[in-house]
């Protein structure tokens, strides 16, 4: 608007203190518009409004603005991506007319800034998921809608299985990629995009909210199909699955940690079942859940108690090969009787060892007693005893197992070439150098290794050609099916004929009855172990029997 039109009779000096004027407030830090209370007429605007707001789009925003009827607001530009805050202000004009003074400031730094602090304290910086805090806010949230408007909802606890395996086999770099896709996987599922949450490590939790709950059997189906495929990293293709446990809110109850707890409790079951799955919680997981949170209880507390509560049973392994089968040794297996719950059963509590991260020290003692008690056998006139301990995943994963290993040797003074270490492949599905690698330093000791369970998960007749292994162990499964399955025997044969031209033995694993027996002998396996022969037994039975 034209100077002129804004000053009725106006003389030289008012024209020169206006034009200073409007000289100052062209160059103060905010925008400054006044418009007219009656027509709204736009009677002045310096030039920082002008370059804020073309003057439809100002009009527009400040009669928004006069709506409110607030003294200060605050407006969006969407196009623009523009932060505003305004101020407003009633005064007389120079000619007498009621106007309101706006100062309008931009402040999209200062948003944007705000914002940038927002996420860090609300989003995860690795995967730009939610975190915990902003979970635990939001799931307060999602239960008090439905204390109004009814409905029902689903909070699923997600943990990645053998996330440890990649992270310690390919690096952190590739576990932090691995997280990121999983990640960016989740978010594109309908119904979940904005619900998603990284607990920590390889931990998610995932809310279904009583707007989309129709959905949960989708969504549940969706995930495990993200898990169903491989991961491409480092250049090669890598499995990763993950369990879930479900709780339903508000059925399941309406606290916050009440209700992670709970799905916590419900993962774990997933776990204990064979993973790769998801658990919804129940009233029969809730009977279980106390006495879980005792065994892990105890479990730490035994573990730093130097394993004293843990006990070594040995199964004794013959030699088939011989005349009368001999006893050639025996397989160490790790019991826990404990002081407060009483003996525990190997398949309760093994699990829970590996899902809290205790079955290094746990193995670690294992390895030594196992060790103690083959050199006492070799010095009591048997030199010729053998020892085979499971090692984990886990363990084997640890950057100095081979030093640990050695170091127990020494320690214990056992012949190395009478220690057998047991592994399984599940490694070598998603990294076979790696696994090489490993055994192989293994085996510079002087120790012997057996490939475990072999014939289950993704066993392979290729990994006995590629692993450096002197023993495989076939699983228990095919000796079930002995004389009834035709592919059971075949299966045998083949395995024990490959491994005679490789220049490996063959032990049996599970054999119970006389019967099965008979069939075997006619195979050319060296080594059984089974029921059949002897169950596990304390050390001082199996010194009396077999000594």
């Amino acid at each position: 608007m034209e100077t002129e039109e804004i000053v009725v009779n106006q003389n030289s000096n008012n024209i020169n203190t206006y034009a200073s004027l409007e000289e100052i407030l062209n160059n103060v830090g905010c925008g400054i518009c006044v418009i007219a209370m009656e027509g709204e007429e736009i009677l002045f605007t310096n030039e920082k409004m002008r370059n804020f707001f073309s003057s439809g789009m100002l009009k527009e925003k400040i009669c928004d603005v006069s709506k409110k009827k607030e003294n200060t607001c605050e407006i969006y530009m969407k196009e623009e991506q523009q932060w505003f805050e305004i101020h407003n202000k009633e005064l007389k004009w120079v000619d007498g007319r009621n106007v309101v003074l706006y100062t309008v400031y931009d402040i999209t730094e200062n948003k944007k800034y705000q914002q940038k602090i927002e996420r860090q304290v609300n989003n995860d910086f690795l995967t730009g998921l939610y975190n915990r805090m902003r979970c635990e806010e939001d799931m307060a949230k999602y239960i008090e809608q439905i204390k109004h408007e009814g409905g029902e909802g689903a909070l699923l606890y997600m943990d990645l299985d053998d996330f440890k395996h990649i992270n310690d086999g390919l690096g952190h770099q590739y576990g932090d990629v691995l997280l990121k896709a999983i990640s960016h996987s989740l978010q594109r599922i309908v119904g979940i995009e904005s619900s998603c949450y990284r607990m920590g490590g390889d931990e998610f939790i995932i809310v279904v909210t009583h707007t989309k709950y129709w959905m949960l059997g989708s969504i549940l189906e969706q995930i495990l199909e993200i898990f169903s495929k491989p991961w491409f990293l480092k250049g090669a293709d890598y499995y990763c699955t993950a369990s879930m446990g479900i709780v339903r809110f508000p059925a399941d109850g309406d606290n916050v940690h009440e209700l992670i707890k709970k799905a916590d409790i419900a993962l774990f079951e997933a776990k204990r079942s064979g993973k790769n799955r998801y658990a919804f919680y129940g009233e029969d997981l809730d009977s279980s859940s106390f006495k879980r949170l005792d065994l892990e209880k105890n479990m730490r507390n035994a573990t730093m108690n130097a394993c004293q509560e843990f006990e070594v049973y040995y199964q004794p392994i013959v030699d088939v090969s011989k005349e009368g089968s001999p006893c050639t040794g025996a397989e160490a297996l790790i019991r826990w009787n404990c002081e407060k719950l009483g003996f525990i059963s190997p398949a309760e509590f093994i699990p829970l060892a590996e899902y809290l991260g205790l079955i290094n020290p746990i193995g670690d003692y294992v390895l030594k007693e196992a060790c103690r008690s083959c050199k006492q056998w070799n010095d009591m006139g048997h030199p010729e005893y053998k020892v085979n301990v499971n090692l984990s995943v886990v363990q084997l994963l640890r950057n100095d197992v081979a030093e640990r290993i050695q170091k127990i040797i020494e320690e214990t003074q056992i012949n190395p070439k009478n220690l057998t270490l047991e592994v399984t492949e599940s490694l070598a599905i998603n990294d076979m150098t790696r696994m090489q690698s490993i055994l192989n330093s293994i085996k510079e000791l002087g120790v012997r290794v057996a490939l475990d369970d072999f014939g289950t998960g993704y066993s392979s007749l290729n990994h006995i050609r590629e692993m450096p292994i002197d023993v495989i162990k076939i699983d228990k499964c095919f000796i079930d099916d002995l004389g009834k399955e035709p592919f059971a025997d075949a299966f045998i044969k083949i395995v024990c004929e490959l491994a005679t031209i490789i220049g490996m033995h063959v032990c049996v694993e599970g054999v119970e009855s006389e019967k099965q027996f008979e069939i075997l002998k006619n195979m050319q396996i060296q080594m059984i172990q089974g029921f059949y022969f002897g169950k596990p037994m304390k050390k001082e039975e199996f010194a009396k029997k077999y000594l």
